[in-house]
């Protein structure tokens, strides 16, 4: 199968309470995004909503400090076009913040993600 790289985009998310890199992750992954409008689509490749999603691949690579913890199913629900690739990797960035347990903190950290979004077409 050959593909062209239609557009690459990059997010950050952050976790302020909760330490979830998932949450982190998703928030990354919304962010690249809402950055981008693929209307070339339907302009420049001419598919349908009937074709869309066998045509269009999406790669996402997610940087969080705790890439284990990713549920890699949870940020490819963020896409709602074409078959979707997560990849959880090491990276993101833990940082000091504030800790309050009725925000749903387990401690006085931040989590943040990066995420780059590949898409491709066929």
């Amino acid at each position: 199968m050959f593909t062209n790289r239609f557009i690459i985009e990059f997010g950050i998310g952050i976790d302020f309470h909760g330490q979830d890199v998932t949450k982190a992750a998703v928030k990354a992954s919304k962010d690249a995004i809402s950055k981008s409008c693929l209307i070339g689509l339907n302009e420049v490749c001419g598919f349908s909503q009937d074709n869309i999603n066998e045509n269009v691949f999406i790669d996402v690579t997610v940087a969080v400090t705790r890439p284990e913890d990713v549920n890699t199913d949870e940020v490819a629900k963020c896409f709602p076009v074409g078959k979707v690739t997560v990849h959880a990797v090491k990276g993101g960035l833990k940082t000091e913040g504030l800790y309050f347990t009725k925000f749903g903190d387990k401690d006085d950290s931040i989590e943040t993600a990066i995420a780059s979004i590949k898409v491709e077409i066929k």
